[in-house]
């Protein structure tokens, strides 16, 4: 089927992308639409047209699957993202990178600013770059502000992997990638992410590969 027109009101492409049902394709790196940035949410899509495309969003991350997954990624420049994290991961793991448990959570027009001077390096991949990982350094805390999906104002402290998974997804709505921010050096495939970098921490990747984490 053709991609909706760009051309098309927003609401009409929305409409069309829903049309479809199920999982909604994933945009991937090098599309235009990643790095366009998005417009603030205004009431676009009205409280039933947002209402499933939340719906879509939630369905297209699960189906991934993913943590998270903004607008921009299913082709829609609207200020708008998903995240969910059961964070199935060894006690070590759980530990050593803050992941916690996060329900989900529908972030509208959010943004985030660090908390503290704290960084943190792990890898870190993308929906939206399948098959590759990096090490990101990024604020170990942060404040992110917005509101929900029914225009409830968030004001949040996130630590640990929570506040990763926000800023990974708030970056996309500027028209950002986590490569953008990532140690090149550390790039890796997944199968070698898992083969050789799977400790809970990147130091013996950092080593072996010559980069430098934050102190």
């Amino acid at each position: 089927m053709a991609s909706p027109s760009p051309r098309a009101p927003l609401a009409e492409r929305v409409e069309e992308l829903l049309d479809v049902g199920g999982p909604l394709p994933i945009v991937a790196a090098g599309d235009p639409v990643l790095r366009a940035g998005t417009e603030r949410y205004d009431g676009q899509l009205g409280p039933s047209l947002l209402a499933r495309f939340v719906e879509a969003l939630r369905v297209t991350m699960r189906a991934a699957p993913g943590v998270g997954l903004a607008a921009p990624q299913v082709g829609v420049e609207l200020r708008i993202a998903v995240i969910e994290d059961p964070a199935p991961v060894p006690e070590e793991v759980r530990v050593a990178r803050g992941r916690v448990p996060q329900p989900f959570r529908v972030l509208v027009n959010p943004s985030y600013a660090p908390v503290g001077s704290g960084r943190a390096a792990f890898f870190e991949g993308c929906l939206s770059v399948p098959g590759w990982q990096a090490v990101v350094a990024r604020p170990a805390e942060v404040r992110l502000t917005g509101e929900d999906e029914r225009g409830r104002a968030l004001d949040e402290v996130f630590g640990g992997w929570p506040a990763r998974i926000v800023q990974h997804e708030t970056d996309h709505l500027d028209g950002l990638l986590y490569l953008d921010r990532a140690e090149l050096r550390s790039l890796s495939a997944n199968d070698t992410v898992a083969r050789r970098w799977a400790q809970p921490t990147p130091e013996t990747a950092a080593r072996a590969l010559r980069f430098d984490l934050p102190d």
